[in-house]
């Protein structure tokens, strides 16, 4: 096999390797490779050995090196790897935008809850149209349930803070607890219209008959009895559940819950007080009234939500047709799910007041509080979603799909430090001197940098502290690299330490016997660090005590651990755990 062809195979594996996180896969590899010359297709046989050693050489180095090594040598294709990429994360172009002026999307929480990597969807598609559109992005909190879906001041804020840190800043802000006068006007003016009715039957009664597609005795009144019930509706004559408005819609229509759905309630507000405006409003409109009013009103043109909400459309058209109104583009995107990840708000609420979880930032929850104490980046969220778009189909995602995002974001910045989990203590004899590692802080970044550890012998002994989890590779014999320091071999293992004897100091040398390579700190060093892990674990350790330079807010690598957060600094370090 000559050097071009070996150079076009290493070529097209670091370039395939960068694309999937770091792992290059054969056949792919050898695909792109026949695609480029085919003329090979005849010696398939001979190039697979060759190609599957290169790939496994690509995917022994770190994302950092792959890119370096493309960055140095094939520049070009580098960037055009990127542009094609970009192009296929590009979102599809929305309906019909040459009916509208400007563009207007919002998205529309209930702040009953913290928000979860579930509304990421519609958060960011919705601010990302309007920005490729140059049009507008409206947050609108959906706060008329006080008694079902009872929102919360804090969590206002909070919804706030997530836009805002995803990069998704809105351009104006409503709250429909501000504008229930104006749900009145519409209730009354389509009560006056005969095309909606007070109805006081039982939810029993009025189901059976709705079942038989008949109307119920309500249905027949003239507007101006209709019109008062209204009225004893708004001023306590009934009480909560003995009347509701309901807006007349197609009795035959083949899903009963379309049939006449129900606009407005009465909620008890000695009961159910209202967060914002207590007790003012004890006629409260439910979601299809108040928000099908509010797109309109507020000029929304394009809904960008998920499709269990293609029923509330069908349920809003026949309102926007009694108005008189063209109803907006309405873009339904498929569900999502993450596997092990709770989306559900209620159960989310639920653990959380029970003590379940320690607080929003949980790590074990996919809030955004609990993404942004772990230290994923709102870049790898916006880009996860991008990638996968409106489309109609579910969806099942793994933690994997988000990090692998993350990591991209993170990698080319994150500094990199030793973490010694449990430490474990190693002698090493006949060390012949006083070594410094010098070990960059960066590998592709010399100008932040590097961090010192020195190794002081004694009588020609060399105390040192390694991870536990590293004790499976010290088998008799093996010649083991501390990074940065020097080569030993193995002599012996017992519960209490290893014991090794010095071999060489070249990294060349390591490289040619295949030794392993494992972090470390000198014993008798070190910083106290506890990790929280994903699922609310800890894990205690020594960190080098280079790591004094970081601040709360870093994301940081402990390298062959992972990327981590710094969360507290104290009498020791506290950081979250975000993945490897």
């Amino acid at each position: 096999m000559n050097e071009k062809i070996e150079e076009e195979i290493l070529r097209i594996a670091l370039l395939n390797a960068i694309k999937h996180d770091g792992k290059a896969k054969v056949k792919p590899v050898l695909g792109r490779l026949l695609a480029v010359r085919p003329e090979l297709r005849v010696n398939v046989r001979d190039l697979m050995p060759v190609v599957k050693n290169v790939v496994q050489s690509v995917n022994d180095l770190t994302p950092a090196e792959q890119r370096r090594i493309v960055e140095e040598r094939w520049p070009q294709a580098l960037a055009e790897a990127v542009e094609k990429e970009e192009k296929e994360r590009a979102l599809p172009p929305l309906p019909n935008v040459e009916k509208y002026d400007r563009v207007v999307t919002r998205f529309a929480p209930n702040p009953d809850c913290a928000l979860h990597l579930g509304s990421a969807r519609a958060i960011i598609l919705s601010h990302e149209y309007a920005r490729i559109y140059k049009g507008r992005f409206l947050l609108r909190f959906e706060d008329t349930d006080p008694r079902l879906k009872r929102s919360a001041l804090q969590f206002f804020e909070m919804i706030r803070e997530d836009l805002l840190w995803l990069g998704c800043k809105w351009d104006e802000e409503y709250i429909q607890s501000d504008r229930v006068q104006i749900y009145y006007e519409y209730a009354e003016r389509l009560l006056e219209d005969g095309k909606a009715y007070i109805c006081t039957c039982t939810p029993e009664e009025f189901r059976a008959k709705i079942l038989l597609k008949e109307p119920c005795s309500c249905r027949g009144l003239e507007p101006s009895e209709s019109l008062s019930r209204w009225e004893k509706m708004l001023d306590g004559s009934y009480g909560e559940g003995e009347a509701v408005m309901r807006v007349k819609t197609d009795l035959n229509h083949p899903n009963p819950a379309i049939r006449d759905w129900p606009a407005f309630r009465i909620i008890d507000t000695r009961r159910y007080p209202h967060p914002r405006v207590g007790d003012k409003y004890r006629v409260w409109p439910l979601y299809n009234f108040a928000s099908g009013i509010d797109d309109h009103l507020l000029g929304v043109t394009h809904i960008i939500r998920g499709k269990e909400h293609l029923s509330n459309q069908l349920r809003q058209e026949y309102l926007y047709r009694h108005l008189g109104w063209e109803y907006p583009e309405a873009i339904h995107y498929g569900r999502l799910k993450i596997v092990g990840a709770s989306l559900s708000k209620s159960k989310i609420l639920r653990d959380v007041r029970s003590g379940l979880y320690e607080g929003w930032d949980d790590p074990r929850l996919a809030t955004f509080a609990a993404l942004r104490r772990r230290g994923i980046r709102p870049e790898a969220i916006r880009r996860l979603i991008i990638e996968i778009g409106p489309r109609s189909a579910d969806i099942v995602l793994s933690w994997e799909n988000l990090y692998a995002h993350n990591r991209k974001v993170v990698d080319p910045e994150a500094k990199r430090y030793f973490f010694v989990k449990n430490p474990f203590k190693l002698l090493v004899r006949e060390v012949p001197q006083r070594f410094t590692a010098e070990v960059p802080l960066h590998p592709n970044r010399p100008e932040v940098g590097s961090r010192r550890l020195c190794i002081e012998p004694i009588n020609g002994e060399a105390s040192i502290l390694i991870s536990d989890s590293d004790l499976n590779l010290l088998k008799r014999g093996a010649v083991i690299r501390l990074i940065g320091l020097f080569n030993f071999k193995v002599e012996s293992l017992d519960r209490k330490r290893a014991i090794g004897v010095f071999h060489s100091r070249p990294h060349e040398e390591a490289r040619r016997l295949g030794a392993p390579l494992i972090h470390w700190i000198p014993d008798g060093s070190g910083l106290p660090c506890d990790v929280v892990m994903p699922d609310g674990s800890i894990t205690s350790g020594l960190v080098e005590e280079n790591f004094k330079g970081v601040h709360v807010g870093d994301i940081v690598q402990f390298e062959r651990f992972g990327f981590v957060r710094v969360d507290r600094i104290d009498e020791g370090f506290t950081v979250y755990f975000a993945h490897k």
